[in-house]
């Protein structure tokens, strides 16, 4: 049997703005929060569970489906699963460059509202750690 597409889902205390963070940050058109919740009223969605899911695709097919969904308790541990974001190009180019470009997109997702924790440089590597709004951790190399 072939496997579908993949969909990651991210437990959350916020899934509307979550959302709304990674399609910013993988460039994916935003939630539609008002639709969302026409679509699951019609439905017969109870109102106080319209906000506990938003979904975000890419346009184009090629990037994950994320799904944001909202638990009860706070993240408290290291995630077991993370996102890598390769923004620095391919391996041939110079290693200067990919720094240059993993320095700008990083300073565009701390605009978003990101953190960054650490710059690691090991083994010829460049990347850096960084939290979503969230917490959750995620790579930008």
């Amino acid at each position: 049997m072939a496997l579908g597409r993949v969909q990651i889902t991210v437990d959350c205390a916020e899934p509307a703005a979550l959302a709304r963070f990674w399609a910013a940050v993988l460039g994916y058109p935003p939630p539609d929060v008002e639709g969302t919740h026409a679509v699951l009223k019609a439905l017969g969605q109870r109102e106080d569970t319209l906000g506990n899911w938003y979904r975000i695709e890419d346009p184009a097919g090629v990037g994950p489906r994320l799904a944001f969904q909202r638990v009860p308790e706070p993240k408290v541990v290291k995630n077991r699963v993370h996102l890598d974001l390769n923004v620095g190009g391919p391996r041939t180019a110079p290693p200067q460059e990919r720094r240059r470009r993993i320095d700008a997109e990083v300073d565009r997702l701390v605009g978003l509202k990101a953190r960054k924790v650490k710059t690691v440089e090991e083994r010829g590597e460049y990347f850096v750690n960084m939290l979503d709004p969230e917490g959750n951790e995620f790579d930008v190399q």
